[in-house]
């Protein structure tokens, strides 16, 4: 990565602390850092390349809420569970409370 880049990223990760917006940092491709930030409504994914060049992306909600049945679809479009109900594996989820190590 040039140092140029890597000084925006190290200036952008900066200014997201500062606002105090969360982010995360992921690798997806082998020539760029990926910054999520998550906000109301919206998401955005912001990519620094090994090139110099940044690429922006926004995902905006349609502000539509939907049910626990709506995790069926989840696992139905995406995932490579074969006809799994969803609702079968939220109730096999054992909730702890924070701090509890047990």
């Amino acid at each position: 990565m040039r140092k140029d880049i890597f000084d925006k990223l190290m200036r952008f990760l900066d200014k997201l602390d500062q606002g105090k917006l969360s982010y995360t940092l992921a690798r997806y491709r082998d020539e760029a850092i990926m910054v999520s930030v998550a906000v109301p409504g919206e998401r955005w994914e912001i990519e620094f390349l090994r090139d110099g060049s940044i690429e922006v992306e926004r995902f905006i909600s349609q502000s539509e809420i939907y049910g626990e049945e709506a995790l069926d679809e989840l696992f139905a479009r995406y995932s490579d569970f074969e006809e799994v109900n969803s609702l079968e594996i939220i109730e096999g989820i054992e909730l702890m409370p924070a701090g509890d190590k047990s």
